[in-house]
């Protein structure tokens, strides 16, 4: 009896925990921002939820806000996708272009500017499965101006809001 009991607790014990890797896998995962790169939308230490399901239906879009790894530490950082595969960005004027026309930017505290970290992501072309993100704080933000455009594989989810 007793030994019937503890298999079915460990049974159900491994069933909460298949449960909980599935889901933090591939339906929705919390994550915590570290750094002021993303303020004034996304606020520093607090929680947010992202989705990797979202991106089982479509490619990450511009204008949301994704999870991915950063390129240049292997760290996981929170960007907005600015341009996707085969949109032309430039930085000049202290404003961002894609394919030609001046970004609205509505999220940006006013009197933001964007700059170029590196004169070689001054103007580039987003490939096939390529993103272009940038932090909404331009000025504490390490982004696609430093490192260019992140791949595909490199987004891990779609930060739901």
């Amino acid at each position: 009896m007793l030994f019937s009991v503890l298999l079915q607790g460990l049974a159900l014990l491994a069933l909460a925990a298949g449960s909980y890797t599935t889901c933090r896998t591939y339906l929705v995962r919390s994550v915590c921002v570290q750094g002021t790169s993303m303020l004034p939308t996304l606020r520093e230490k607090h929680w947010y939820l992202a989705s990797p399901l979202v991106l089982r239906w479509r490619e990450p879009r511009p204008g949301d806000i994704v999870v991915l790894r950063d390129p240049a530490e292997g760290s996981l950082v929170v960007k907005r996708v600015i341009a996707a595969a085969g949109d032309r960005v430039e930085l000049r004027d202290g404003g961002v272009y894609v394919n030609g026309r001046r970004l609205e930017e509505p999220y940006l505290l006013p009197g933001t500017t964007t700059w170029p970290v590196r004169r070689q992501w001054s103007r580039v072309t987003c490939g096939p499965g390529e993103y272009f993100v940038l932090g909404d704080n331009r000025a504490v933000s390490a982004d696609s101006r430093e490192y260019g455009p992140v791949p595909r594989e490199a987004v891990l989810g779609v930060v739901l809001r």
